[in-house]
Parts: C-alpha cells; sequence; structure tokens
C-alpha cells in the first residue's frame, strides 16, 4: 500500500461515495463577447455638449485611431 490513501478491497470510499452522491454543479457558459463600445460618438457627444474643446476632441480622437 503506498501513500495515506486507505483499501477497501476495491470498493469505494468513504468520501468516494460521498463525491459522487454529491455532484459538483457544472459551471455556466460564458455568455458571447460584445463587440467594445465605438468611443467616437461619445467623444462627439462630449464636444457637442461642450465638455471638451476642439482641440481636446481632436486629441483624444487621435489618440483612439492609433
Amino acid at each position: 500500500m503506498t501513500g495515506d490513501v486507505p483499501y477497501y478491497g476495491g470498493r469505494f470510499t468513504p468520501a468516494q461515495a460521498y463525491a459522487a452522491s454529491h455532484p459538483r454543479p457544472r459551471p455556466r457558459p460564458r455568455p458571447p463577447a460584445t463587440p467594445e463600445a465605438d468611443p467616437l460618438p461619445a467623444l462627439r457627444h462630449l464636444l457637442d455638449t461642450g465638455v471638451i474643446t476642439t482641440e481636446e476632441y481632436q486629441d483624444l480622437r487621435a489618440r483612439v485611431n492609433r
């Protein structure tokens, strides 16, 4: 006999019997990936509402298009 696993003459150990009678729930499949939101309409909204200036809009748009 090797290790600290008891031998029960080919029968299940109590831990194996418990595991067989109490199966783990299967993991839920992940939802399909959604495409990333387009930042340009959001930037355009910020420009239109006066939150950012035209220069800031152009700078941020250049960063997004890199």
